[in-house]
């Protein structure tokens, strides 16, 4: 009772709230972009005010990125954040190089240069820092923004894209503020809902058809989304491209990481105002934001905003613009079917806890926890694989694979509903639940830079549930594959590491860096020794940047 008392002055405080008007950022484009990543502040809350990162003229979240399928870009990012960090391009297909992963460290007031072709379809993505153990933090304090990827097949559909006037992103987050008003990036009791980093939003919208790119970049808690008077929307995308057509329905669960993109009609509207919302009593108890699950003991988790219906997002119609989208289109794109006649591989993961009924983890995938050292698979080069995903925990789990988009082919046996039967690169996978998925890995072999596969829960992914994969070309030597390889020895090691750097590609950096990012030594040329005489016992890193790729290997250091 008491908790539901909570939970109803939450809404009713969030609900007298002063309304703010929605913040749309600007967008970037063109064939060479620029990130600066900063140290800020914002005034969330009464008091204290919070530290932010801020990326370029922002003291919260980032631009928009607009890139062209077949666009060479150019990236560079500047680390001004006090920090190591990296920067991922969340479901673009990348080589591993570029994907900004844990291996690809970004020194504080050091830049990164990543360049590659957009190979994607239209859809919308995002960026954010994927530091080892670090990546909630970062995330969750604003070093982050939407990527919305355009080609010509889109183009040609009658769809809403006039951006910030009838396609906007949608970028939900909820927060725990912790008693000096700072992000709590570990949040179990999160109540502050933010939206493109407004509290209390409202937004004017034309008495049209509108585009809402819907992202969660939420710690934890799962959005499911509808609007007020159960007003039917139309899903036309998910996270890696459009549907064949657009899925009429009231709901759609968006997990942390996942996005959708809806069609919203506000044709006759105009003066009238509907809201956004999540109804989470309509969720089941394995998903954060479904009611509480009640543990032995008579022990929870407990936020106010789980297991009830709250608004998101006040959306007041105006009238119509000169050329309004004033359908729905009853087809979009064509979407080729990956068969699972044509697999040659199959893996499975199951989701285990050291406690089997544990909330809060450590979570492990296939019993271990992350280890950046270790290769988890090493996937041929264009072989079409199904993924199995057993959880076996008490929560669900939202799945991230890096490199390549994959289809669902079943949850427990049955086909994926039809609002998710695109291309998807996170899926939600719940309690004692079995999901199948089917991906081809046709680009970028590289034996030695792997892409991730993690837990899109930012807290279960720092606590290590996370793998890593390679991928292989067959048909290279085995003196091909280790060229770019220096082996280092001893490990663990004491007063001297060495470095072998016979058959190797030239080598233009080395670096020590702790096991929290910090820069420890620097070397400009190769070194064939590295005096670690100085450091104190522990697990460090050493980065070797070379011509064509950076490899990251770990080091235990016993001095004593």
């Amino acid at each position: 009772m008491k908790n539901h008392i909570l939970s109803l002055l939450l809404l009713i405080s969030v609900s007298m709230s002063a309304q703010n008007l929605l913040f749309v950022p600007d967008t970037l484009t063109g064939a060479s972009i620029s990130l600066r990543v900063s140290r800020d502040s914002v005034q969330f809350l009464p008091g204290r005010i919070t530290q932010t990162y801020g990326i370029n003229s922002y003291k919260y979240f980032g631009p928009t990125l607009i890139l062209y399928r077949g666009q060479h870009v150019s990236m560079s990012v500047t680390n001004h954040m006090g920090d190591t960090t990296t920067m991922h391009w969340h479901g673009l297909h990348v080589a591993a190089i570029n994907d900004g992963g844990p291996q690809s460290m970004i020194m504080d007031g050091m830049s990164w240069q990543p360049q590659f072709t957009i190979m994607n379809n239209a859809s919308t993505f995002w960026y954010h820092p994927h530091l080892n153990r670090k990546t909630g933090i970062q995330a969750l304090r604003g070093a982050a923004g939407v990527i919305i990827v355009r080609d010509s097949t889109e183009a040609a559909l009658n769809l809403p894209r006039s951006y910030g006037v009838d396609d906007l992103p949608i970028v939900v987050q909820s927060h725990e503020f912790d008693s000096v008003n700072q992000i709590n990036p570990r949040a179990m009791s999160d109540s502050i809902l933010l939206v493109n980093g407004t509290q209390n939003p409202y937004v004017n919208l034309p008495a049209q058809v509108v585009r809402l790119r819907l992202l969660n970049a939420s710690q934890e808690r799962t959005f499911y989304f509808g609007l007020s008077a159960n007003k039917t929307f139309a899903v036309i995308g998910n996270d890696g491209g459009l549907l064949a057509a657009p899925v009429s329905t009231t709901r759609i669960s968006v997990s942390p990481g996942e996005r959708a993109e809806i069609l919203v009609d506000l044709g006759g509207m105009n003066g009238q105002t509907i809201y956004l919302r999540s109804y989470g009593s309509e969720m089941p108890s394995d998903v954060r934001g479904g009611p509480p699950m009640i543990m032995p003991g008579g022990n929870t988790m407990y936020s106010p905003l789980d297991g009830i219906d709250y608004n998101i997002l006040r959306i007041n119609v105006t009238a119509a613009t000169a050329n309004p989208v004033t359908t729905i289109p009853s087809s979009l794109v064509s979407v080729t079917r990956l068969l699972e006649a044509n697999a040659n591989m199959a893996r499975r993961i199951e989701f285990t806890a050291l406690d089997s009924l544990s909330m809060d983890g450590p979570f492990y995938f296939n019993q271990q926890l992350f280890d950046m050292n270790r290769i988890d698979y090493r996937i041929p080069l264009n072989n079409t694989e199904v993924w199995t995903l057993y959880d076996k925990t008490m929560v669900a789990h939202p799945f991230h694979l890096h490199g390549v988009q994959f289809q669902i082919l079943d949850r427990d046996g049955n086909p994926p509903a039809a609002k998710e039967a695109g291309w998807k690169d996170v899926i939600l996978v719940h309690n004692l639940e079995t999901v199948r998925f089917i991906a081809k890995f046709t680009d970028f072999p590289d034996p030695n830079t792997p892409f991730m596969y993690h837990c899109h829960i930012l807290m279960h992914e720092d606590d290590g549930m996370m793998g890593q994969y390679v991928i292989v070309d067959s048909t290279l030597g085995i003196n091909d594959i280790q060229a770019a390889a220096p082996s280092i020895y001893p490990n663990p090691a004491s007063g001297i590491l060495n470095i072998d750097l016979s058959s190797t590609e030239s080598i233009s950096k080395m670096q020590i860096i702790s096991s929290t990012g910090q820069l420890i030594g620097s070397y400009d040329r190769p070194a064939r020794q590295i005096d670690i005489s100085s450091l104190t016992d522990g697990i460090y890193f050493l980065k070797i940047e070379g011509n064509e790729r950076s490899d990251v290997r770990k080091v235990l250091v016993m001095n004593r």
